[in-house]
């Protein structure tokens, strides 16, 4: 048998073999060395060698950045709001002073909300309305209120936070 040649099934067989290992070894080696998760920060960056996690150059009493103005207060008018579209959020004002703010997607299919008008807010989308004290259902195939936002009253400016 020594000069006999490897028949087709045994050349396809071992081939086939090879190939199956070659294919999964590749998968035994990412378990190694694992990279560090992206959120912690690596033994190379500055804050990470300081106690704190701060250089001794930064100011330990600087401010956070500021916050971006939403409106003005007197933009908001009594018993009514504002939809502010590019920031999915609406400010309402139920009563003289007091500003709320909630999310401006509809919760019934995700359609922002238009406007607000006669103490709620309108979805044109399928007629959900929204009370202006509460983002509470007033009408409409909405199945739950309007989430609230944080928001800050600062003199004439309301920021988000």
């Amino acid at each position: 048998m020594s000069g006999a040649r490897p028949s087709r099934r045994t050349v396809i067989a071992a081939g086939g073999a090879v190939a199956l290992t070659a294919g999964c070894s590749k998968y035994g080696d990412e378990g190694a060395e694992p990279e560090p998760p992206k959120s912690q920060p690596t033994s190379a960056s500055p804050s990470a060698s300081k106690p704190g996690g701060k250089d001794k150059d930064q100011d330990q009493d600087q401010p956070p950045p500021k916050a971006e103005e939403l409106a003005k207060t007197s933009d908001i008018p009594v018993g009514g709001g504002k939809v502010l579209k590019d920031k999915k959020i609406v400010v309402t004002q139920p009563e003289e002073g007091d500003f709320k703010a909630f999310s401006a997607v509809c919760t019934h299919s995700g359609c922002t909300v238009s406007e607000v008008a006669d103490g709620t807010i309108n979805c044109a989308c399928h007629g959900s309305k929204y009370r202006v004290a509460d983002a509470s259902v007033a009408g409409g195939p909405a199945p739950r209120a309007l989430p609230p936002q944080n928001i800050t009253v600062t003199g004439n400016s309301i920021t988000l936070g």
